[in-house]
């Protein structure tokens, strides 16, 4: 996994709404219109959040008419899990030992 792409996985969980967008989710899918109630924004600025949350692969969006419907992504989910533990697996010890005696 790319740097860039690690970035935008961590972009998403990033701010307090789109943590909401995910928890509502988690609940299963749901309309646009039923995340704008809950979480007290405008169209525009949920959609900006949404498409955080899908550039990221965490969530997913089907249209249906007029309104879009967004679910957690079980793939996006695995690769963010995947992300952090990658992130914070500490590697074995400095092959090296010279770079580490100075």
């Amino acid at each position: 996994m790319d740097d860039k792409k690690i970035a935008l996985i961590f972009k998403a969980f990033c701010d307090e709404n789109r943590i909401k967008i995910i928890k509502m989710l988690r609940s299963g899918e749901k309309c646009a219109c039923k995340l704008l109630e809950e979480i007290n924004v405008t169209q525009p600025t949920l959609s900006h959040h949404m498409k955080i949350l899908c550039d990221a692969e965490i969530v997913v969006g089907r249209k249906e008419g007029k309104w879009t419907h967004y679910s957690i992504s079980e793939k996006g989910v695995e690769q963010a899990k995947e992300c952090l533990q990658r992130l914070t697996t500490l590697e074995s010890e400095c092959e090296d030992k010279s770079c580490c005696e100075k």
